[in-house]
């Protein structure tokens, strides 16, 4: 079977009228997933998840750091490596808030 063909399958497998329940096509969302991946709790739980995520590289570049600096390792550039990744995830972290404080600035000045 084509994909053109699993697709017109799946059209036809729609109901009739969009206020009506509609069946779930093959490849559908589970249950408490939205379409981006998230867990459906909120967009809150999706940042927490993105800033625990920075905090947890944070962690582990500063563990690498302590142990090549007080000689317990000699794997310098693993250090610096760790280093990097955290200062990358921070600086997107940084560059995603920064579009949401901008975002929210340009809701609050449209007139209503």
């Amino acid at each position: 079977m084509s994909p053109i063909d699993s697709v017109s399958s799946a059209l036809n497998t729609l109901a009739a009228s969009p206020l009506t329940g509609a069946p779930k096509l093959p490849g559908a969302l589970p249950d408490g997933l939205s379409a981006a991946g998230a867990p459906a709790e909120g967009f809150s739980h999706l940042l927490d998840g993105l800033i625990n995520s920075v905090s947890a590289k944070d962690a582990k570049a500063d563990a690498i750091t302590s142990q090549v600096l007080l000689g317990d390792s000699s794997q310098l550039h693993q250090s610096i490596i760790a280093m990097q990744e955290s200062s990358t995830a921070f600086n997107l972290m940084v560059a995603v808030r920064n579009k949401l404080v901008e975002s929210y600035q340009e809701l609050m000045r449209m007139q209503v």
